[in-house]
């Protein structure tokens, strides 16, 4: 979801335990409390050369609770943990130890607890003991091995729509079973030899490979190195952002030029506008089946003094534009490789789409003719639709099917022709038979350039008694309220679907969502209703958050706080750090956020992203 000046909305999520991605599993286990045990297993889920990300899952074997717990291991020299999330991760050199957090320490028998890290180096954790004993359950005998890592993968007789990959052997001390082969971090198939041909691909795209073994008793290792692969045809539009450059996407409001006096050339004075790559400007209206303007005074027509205005020269009263637009074009002129979208839809605004996809050829036209308008047209490089949501319910509920967001967009790009760019606005839910299950995103990213995929608000306020819960969870942790709302979960869900890496983009918010009368630090608390904030309860921007209500922990990649009776969660300069390495190790396009007046007034956020990346 997102905002409007009229009605506040958002939907997605974001930071770092791994849930629903690709784990290479590496068992090991340990003794608990009396009269308990239980394993510790150690799971590599990405690996981008230089770095990797690591998860730990405790499991209680055992018939009694565990307490508390302390996993220590080893790495090789040259290989660290460079931050983690759910557990204090502390080290002796190589030896390094980790102690659960305050909240997940407790272990009832049969269940299990993780945390994760990103890791520095080439290396694997080896020496695990769980609480004193051995990570494999017993007192002291290690448990099987797991194989070594195969070769890097080659890449022969490549084709418009298939590869031919090879590798060398791993080993193991009890033999090698066979071999799972990993496309863009998911499973594609498993083989009993070295090579495998991957086909179905499409002509001219990226692809990343990776391959890992598994032994006889079904254990798998960690992964080989990551191979790149382009299939030959295609077209040779450049990838977002051009050169290989990762998308850095911020949202303009249209109405943030009134009470929350954020002009365009904040932008500069913030140092915003030289550290991102696009701007959306949001909102167009929907309305009648055709693209129309959202707001005239604020578009086209308020005039800026001298020390508002981007150019620092006052605007007249006779002059052929005013307002956002000419502001933009003075922030393009300032900035030539600055590309800019204008946004139509909206959480308020979403409910024209179903009349649009009644006719998408004269809904592309209404939008052609209105973003080339001649008074405007020099100022916007392409589109953006945020349609919340096709198939499915936002401020009101659409039944236009499966089908009709793909068709709406093959609409545009056909009218729009191949260098516009034609971006989207798109859920996250990530749950079994949620939004993403209810639209043909695949079919519809042919003619997209990328997805914003609205990371952010899963949680908030709206559930007034709670629980308490991070808005923009980037993986899974124990008590989340709904399975599948995490960031992680959206982007595999997406990946599943057949959307390419490289054409998903992860979503920040500049915001805490938040609720009062509040008594526990630890999420999933009780509360009594919305925590007060400037514009609207349950929702206030970071520059305010960052003293009002300074950060008590994080939990699943996200911060949290807890002042007096209000607990907040929101994204800080650290965890957006850790969101866009995650980013990258996924693959993704890059990253976007909602919106730019939340920031600080040097755009620290703004910088964390655009340095993250």
């Amino acid at each position: 979801m997102r905002f409007t000046h009229r009605v506040a909305a958002g939907f997605a999520t974001l930071l770092l335990p791994m849930a629903g991605l690709v784990g290479l599993a590496d068992p090991a286990h340990a003794a608990a409390d009396a009269g308990s045990t239980a394993t510790a297993t150690f799971t590599k889920t990405s690996d981008w050369g230089t770095g990797f990300g690591g998860q730990w899952t405790v499991k209680n074997t055992g018939s009694a609770a565990l307490s508390s717990w302390t996993v220590e291991w080893d790495f090789p020299s040259g290989t660290k943990v460079s931050s983690a999330w759910d557990a204090t991760v502390t080290n002796s050199g190589d030896h390094w130890t980790a102690k659960n957090a305050g909240w997940n320490g407790t272990i009832a028998p049969g269940a299990s607890v993780s945390f994760g890290f990103n890791g520095a180096g080439p290396g694997s954790p080896s020496g695990c003991k769980l609480n004193g004993g051995s990570c494999d359950g017993g007192p002291t005998v290690p448990g099987d091995t797991p194989p070594t890592a195969p070769g890097t993968p080659t890449a022969s007789a490549v084709t418009d729509t298939s590869v031919k990959l090879s590798w060398s052997a791993a080993t193991d001390d009890k033999g090698v079973k066979n071999y799972d082969v990993l496309r863009d971090g998911k499973k594609i198939a498993t083989v009993t030899t070295t090579s495998y041909t991957d086909s179905g691909l499409t002509a001219g795209t990226d692809y990343s490979y990776s391959v890992q073994a598994r032994d006889t008793a079904d254990q798998t290792g960690p992964a080989s190195a990551p191979a790149a692969v382009h299939t030959t045809g295609g077209g040779t539009t450049p990838p977002p952002g051009g050169g290989g450059d990762k998308v850095k996407l911020g949202y303009f409001t249209e109405w943030g030029i009134y009470g929350r006096n954020y002009n365009v050339k904040n932008l500069v004075t913030s140092g915003s506008a030289a550290k991102i790559t696009h701007i959306n400007y949001a909102f167009g209206n929907v309305t009648g089946g055709k693209c129309a303007i959202g707001d005239s005074y604020a578009d086209y027509d308020k005039a800026f003094t001298a020390d508002q205005s981007v150019s620092g020269v006052a605007d007249t009263w006779d002059q052929p534009l005013r307002g956002n637009f000419n502001q933009l074009r003075e922030l393009k002129a300032k900035y030539p490789n600055l590309k800019i979208l204008w946004s139509f839809g909206g959480w308020t605004w979403s409910g024209g789409f179903g009349d649009a996809a009644k006719n998408p050829a004269a809904f592309a036209q209404s939008c052609y003719d209105l973003v080339h308008d001649p008074r405007w047209a020099d100022v916007f490089d392409g589109i953006d639709i945020d349609w919340e949501y096709p198939n499915d319910c936002g401020l009101t509920c659409d039944t236009s099917g499966p089908d009709a967001f793909k068709n709406l967009m093959a609409a545009l790009r056909a009218k729009f022709g191949s260098s516009a760019l034609i971006t989207a606005a798109t859920s996250a839910d990530g749950s079994a038979g949620g939004k993403v299950d209810h639209t043909d995103y695949a079919g519809a990213s042919q003619y997209v350039d990328w997805y914003n995929v609205m990371t952010y608000d899963f949680f908030g306020a709206w559930d007034a008694k709670g629980p308490t819960a991070p808005h923009s969870p980037l993986t899974s942790y124990p008590g989340i309220p709904k399975a599948g709302f995490t960031t992680a979960d959206a982007m595999a869900k997406y990946k599943a679907q057949g959307v390419p890496a490289k054409k998903l983009l992860i979503g920040i918010g500049f915001y805490g969502r938040g609720w009062t009368g509040v008594t526990q630090d630890a999420p999933g608390g009780t509360a009594t209703g919305a925590a007060p904030g400037t514009y609207e309860a349950g929702i206030e921007d970071y520059k305010v958050l960052k003293s009002s209500c300074p950060v008590t922990g994080t939990i699943a990649g996200t911060a949290y706080a807890h002042c007096g009776g209000n607990w907040w969660s929101y994204d800080t300069p650290a965890t957006i750090k850790s969101k866009m390495a995650w980013a990258d190790s996924q693959g993704l396009g890059g990253a976007f956020f909602w919106e730019f007046s939340g920031d600080t007034s040097d755009g620290e956020l703004v910088n964390a992203l655009s340095t993250g990346l």
